[in-house]
């Protein structure tokens, strides 16, 4: 069997073995890769005025016939057929591996289509003086590079739809490299540079191209190009780049999401179907504490904003509980306001979150007369019928729960009364305290409620093994291997302590035994002490604290004193920092995952590790100067 590689320098294998040299000559070759490309064979004729225009026509057709010649000797006299003053070869004597392309596209296992793809077809490849041939191969290798640039930019979207940002990026970088001025290409390409973490080399990326289009084509790029490249500017995703410090081990990017990739594959389509069918729908996703519930619900997230679609975005804590409405308060500050067609609700609707939220109320001036009351659910409703009538609209909301019961409930009827709007509703919540109103909604998610509800498990030795390989690169197999079992032990299975103990290996900390079971029967993360833990993971959040930068140490420190959550204004005030040196050290732990953000303020990816932050790095003395200082912002003066 003879076997050609036509995606990017040209090879030829015979029975797995090297070509022999005369079939290797250039002519013998291009007449192999054109019969193979032409299945119902060609001419004498035109064969040899495509290749041998520059010879009288005997010695032309002399050529022809010696290169034929080869071709039967090492594929065999039935596979070259030479009747009828043709030149054919049978279905099987040659396999292309731009065949084998088509075939892996067409079955849509875009990954095995991807790896064939090592560059142009028939790459640095020519006839000198066969200008039809030329003409020929140009217009093959447009037709390949289309396909090829297909085939990259369907398999970087499946790795994105994983959680495999990093190779997406990788992936869709290939395409652009085939074809510069692809912008199908450059965008997927600046998606998943921004989801990998990296947003900067996305705008680069951006700005290389804009440039090149307008030298090249005196042309701009396109509006769903400049749309995206906006949103990249000027909306939030999973994080800024990690903060570049001299010496600091700090700098290598955020871990991947290891273990989700079924589940944030069944988000993403869930999301897909609501949009596309324009229908509610409920993603519920629960499990215990540190588990991994916000990771994998900031993946969805930030597709989706990435996307143009509207994100309203909060995390209750347990004081929320007791607080009606603070649930609905808090989306309603937390980019509903951006939402196209907000403005067509309701004036009462409007007015209802214009009495108490200073940003509603300066694009929303209360109408002159006294307003009939509503309440703050039905106010929702409104303004989601209205925004959902002009695009697709999430609420996320994390920690749910602690949602309160009034907000809880309207979220719910919201669902129902938007059933046939594109409303998609995300919770993300620990296990307990239990919840009834969320039990019920997952009973009847795939019933009467559309969308999915998954329950996240600990991650498995493989998966475990995938996150050390990519954070201990320097480790054999064999330590990787000593590692990953002292992890399992000591993390549970949860994401968010095993990143810390393999961060922590990673700058020196020696993984030592721990006797007994962890975590105690029926505890989570947020029901274990600071002293029940493993040493070893303390041990590990303490090596994170400690190479942190000067200004994220101190923010730490101070939300770990001030509360579950705390205000901007508030941490800022007991800082005492510039406000770039506050900003940098925010973005800094955020990157980290030590904290995370809604629009009331800063909290901790876990409480456990707040409680250790408070006990192990900081003194009676500096707790009290903190208290002292943030209390000064709400004294009277």
């Amino acid at each position: 069997m003879m076997s050609c590689q036509t995606l990017g320098p040209v090879g030829l294998s015979l029975d797995g073995g090297p070509a022999p040299p005369e079939l290797l000559w250039r002519k013998h070759l291009a007449l192999l890769v054109y019969l193979a490309r032409s299945p119902r064979g060609r001419t004498r004729e035109h064969l040899v005025g495509l290749l041998w225009p520059e010879k009288p026509e005997a010695a032309a057709r002399h050529s022809l016939n010696e290169a034929t010649r080869v071709l039967r000797r090492y594929l065999g006299d039935s596979s070259v057929d030479t009747t009828g003053g043709q030149v054919r070869l049978t279905p099987d004597a040659v396999r292309l591996d731009v065949d084998q392309l088509e075939e892996m596209a067409g079955a849509g296992d875009w990954s095995s289509a991807a790896r064939l793809i090592a560059g142009e077809f028939l790459e640095g490849f020519a006839i000198p003086g066969a200008s039809a041939f030329e003409d020929w191969l140009a217009g093959e290798r447009s037709i390949v590079r289309n396909r090829s640039i297909e085939v990259l930019i369907h398999h970087a979207e499946d790795l994105l739809q994983s959680g495999k940002a990093a190779k997406a990026s990788g992936i869709a970088l290939r395409a652009l490299s085939l074809e510069p001025r692809s912008e199908p290409a450059l965008r997927v390409a600046m998606r998943s540079l921004v989801l990998a973490g990296d947003r900067t080399a996305a705008l680069d990326r951006y700005e290389a191209f804009r440039t090149r289009l307008k030298e090249e084509m005196g042309s701009l790029p396109d509006a769903a190009t400049e749309a995206l490249a906006d949103r990249v500017r000027h909306e939030r995703s999973p994080g800024p780049a990690p903060v570049a410090r001299a010496g600091d081990p700090a700098e290598e990017p955020r871990p991947p999401l290891v273990g989700r990739e079924v589940e944030l594959s069944r988000l993403v389509d869930a999301a897909a179907a609501a949009r596309r069918e324009r229908r509610a729908a409920a993603l519920l996703v629960q499990g215990e504490s540190g588990i991994g519930k916000t990771r994998l619900a900031e993946e969805l997230v930030a597709r989706l904003r990435l996307d143009g679609i509207t994100v309203a975005a909060m995390r209750a804590v347990e004081a929320d509980r007791e607080e009606e409405w603070s649930g609905v308060l808090a989306l309603a500050r937390g980019w509903l306001l951006q939402a196209p067609g907000v403005a067509a609700a309701s004036p009462r609707a409007l007015s209802v979150f214009a009495g108490v939220i200073p940003e509603w109320a300066d694009r929303f001036p209360a109408p002159p007369g006294e307003a009939e009351a509503v309440s703050y659910g039905r106010a929702l409703s409104d303004v989601l019928r209205a925004a959902t009538d002009e695009q697709p609209l999430v609420l996320a909301v994390d920690d749910a729960q602690w949602l309160d019961q009034a907000s809880m409930l309207a979220l719910l009827a919201a669902l129902r009364d938007l059933a046939a709007a594109p409303l998609i509703l995300l919770l993300s919540a620990d296990l307990q305290p239990p919840r009834g109103e969320m039990d019920e909604l997952r009973t009847r998610i795939g019933r009467d409620v559309r969308g999915t509800a998954l329950r996240l498990s600990a991650l498995d030795s493989a998966d475990l093994r995938a996150l050390a390989r990519h954070m201990l690169p320097q480790f054999t197999e064999v330590e990787i291997e000593r590692v990953v079992r002292r992890v399992a032990t000591d993390s549970a299975g949860l994401p968010l302590l095993a990143v810390e103990l393999l961060r922590a290996v990673a700058l020196g900390l020696d993984l030592r035994g721990t006797p007994g079971a962890w975590p105690e029967p029926l505890k989570t993360l947020d029901q274990t002490l600071p002293g029940d833990l493993p040493d070893t993971v303390s041990a590990a959040i303490r090596v994170g604290f400690r190479r942190l930068s000067p200004a994220a140490q101190r923010a730490l420190s101070v939300a770990a004193v001030l509360g579950d959550r705390v205000p901007l204004e508030r941490l800022a005030h007991a800082l005492g920092l510039a406000p770039p040196e506050v900003a940098g050290a925010l973005d800094e732990l955020e990157w980290q995952r030590w904290l995370v953000c809604d629009s009331r303020g800063y909290t901790f990816v876990a409480r456990v590790v707040q409680q250790i932050i408070a006990r192990d790095m900081l003194t009676p003395g500096q707790r009290q100067r903190i208290e002292a200082l943030a209390h000064t912002l709400t004294s009277p003066r």
